[in-house]
């Protein structure tokens, strides 16, 4: 099995180049998720998937190499059910967080993260209303209910 370090290592390489929405380099983000899930009290193989949770939706790497890769299947789990798909409707992609152990957790500090207000404020306003949305209709969609932190 990959350790977290090497899990880390990888995600980094897969988006390496790759920036947000505000220009910050992309593992910059892949860290805090990585961070909130440890935060939240969740384990290696969340905080392995915190790491990976963008990298196929973001083709860094491919459905492929996650089957194959020396993974946990919990982690491999989590990673394909934070994936959204292209045409999936948001309350499908809930679902399939919600029912997928441990992917709830993952989602929660990506979603706190995206939602951090100093993120956003990098942002002009149109965009940073629309996620803001956005944000929140997920959030409501999972049953996350508080706050972000």
């Amino acid at each position: 099995m990959l350790t977290l370090p090497e899990v880390e290592a990888l995600a980094r390489s897969a988006h390496a180049g790759q920036t947000d929405k505000a220009g910050r380099p992309y593992a910059e983000h892949l860290r805090a998720v990585a961070q909130g899930v440890r935060d939240r009290g969740g384990d290696a193989d969340q905080i392995a998937a915190a790491w990976l949770h963008d990298a196929v939706e973001d083709d860094a790497l491919s459905e492929a190499w996650l089957a194959a890769a020396d993974l946990s299947d919990r982690t491999k789990a989590v990673v394909s059910a934070v994936t959204k798909r292209t045409g999936e409707t948001p309350q499908a992609y809930a679902a399939r967080i919600l029912a997928t152990p441990g992917a709830l957790l993952v989602k929660e500090a990506d979603l706190a993260h995206n939602a951090d207000p100093a993120r956003l404020a990098a942002l002009d306003q149109p965009t940073r209303i629309r996620l803001t949305e956005k944000y929140a209709r997920m959030r409501a969609l999972l049953g996350l209910t508080d706050q972000p932190s």
